[in-house]
């Protein structure tokens, strides 16, 4: 793989430059052909990279800025006012070319609008979207939206459905990804208006299109891209995060309970450790925004260096597999396609 550059957010997020550089530090290591640059007050990143090895740090440079995005900041407030914050300033890399991809654990609201407004969206697509990858019982699954867009119309949702059939394809290296909706129920009767007339589009188009999933085919593996509004998916991903969090307590609460269960919690050690390992929502971090010209990947708020760590990797996934372009040679295709018939 030729060398490329990502840029990364290194203010933003919960925790800032001291998950972003260790993470950073640990992606160079496993990737010979990645440059990272590190966008954020240069004194502060400066003293965190003093101790990497010389032949991490010559492909480790820093990119200072005075400003930075808050975690509750009106997007509005950043897109007027914060032209030289961390946030900014990565995806201004990406635009001019000098970096083939941005991370940013921050604001996801000004994040979203930051992207937008400097990398435009991809010719046919009217809104970003974003994508991540969910455990299931035959691997992961891409859902979108989660959250960027509340209210869609049935063309926005094929046009979601595009993007992740792409996205799937190239990361996942699959010919024809098989692309469900989100809805109550599998039967053609069930649903609003608007997943109804998606469907019936969507049945019209090239994709592998399967019809409805429930939210429990979701982690059965039924689908490999799952489409939904950004509402119906924000509130999926958070209820799913919920009932991780409940059964992780509940099984540590039980295996505590008395000296027998102890000793039963110690026998199925090694087992909880895998399926901890297994459902590890970290291994997931890095949602895609797609639909933009440029790649965009959001880490979680919170994420620790192994979470932002999976974030750069899904940006190099990206980058190597060249998503952007496959979704707009797509999107011509279609529109090709449309003129000749």
């Amino acid at each position: 793989m030729e060398s490329f550059a990502i840029a990364l957010d290194a203010m933003g997020g919960d925790h800032g430059p001291e998950v972003v550089v260790p993470a950073a530090i640990d992606a160079l290591k496993r990737y010979p052909s990645l440059r990272l640059v590190l966008v954020g007050n240069e004194e502060s990143l400066e003293r965190l990279v003093a101790s990497a090895d010389h032949r991490v740090r010559e492909r480790l440079s820093i990119r200072h800025t005075s400003q930075m995005v808050g975690m509750d900041e009106s997007p509005a407030v950043a897109l007027r006012g914060k032209r030289d914050s961390s946030m900014r300033v990565a995806i201004d890399l990406v635009k001019q070319g000098t970096a083939a991809a941005c991370v940013s654990a921050g604001n996801t609201g000004a994040l979203m609008a930051m992207a937008k407004f400097v990398l435009h969206t991809l010719p046919g697509i009217d809104r970003p979207a974003i994508a991540t990858a969910l455990p299931t019982i035959q691997g992961h699954v891409h859902v979108l939206d989660l959250g960027a867009n509340v209210d869609v119309t049935p063309a926005q949702l094929v046009q979601f459905a595009v993007m992740g059939s792409e996205l799937a394809s190239a990361v996942d290296h699959k010919a024809a990804p098989r692309v469900a909706l989100l809805n109550i129920g599998a039967e053609a009767i069930k649903g609003n208006e608007i997943v109804k007339q998606a469907s019936a589009l969507l049945t019209d188009t090239e994709l592998n299109y399967i019809g409805y999933v429930e939210g429990d085919g979701v982690f059965m593996g039924e689908a490999d891209v799952v489409v939904c509004d950004g509402f119906v998916g924000n509130v999926s991903l958070k209820t799913t995060e919920g009932v991780a969090k409940m059964i992780g307590h509940y099984l540590k609460l039980e295996f505590g309970r008395n000296l027998a269960t102890r000793i039963a919690g110690l026998v199925a050690l090694p087992v909880l450790r895998s399926l901890k390992l297994r459902l590890d929502p970290r291994r997931y971090n890095g949602a895609s925004l797609v639909g933009l010209q440029g790649i965009v990947i959001k880490s979680h708020g919170g994420a620790d260096g192994l979470a932002f760590t999976h974030a750069i990797d899904e940006a190099v996934k990206e980058v190597a597999n060249d998503v952007p372009s496959r979704i707009r040679n797509h999107l011509q295709q279609r529109l090709q396609a449309k003129v000749a018939s």
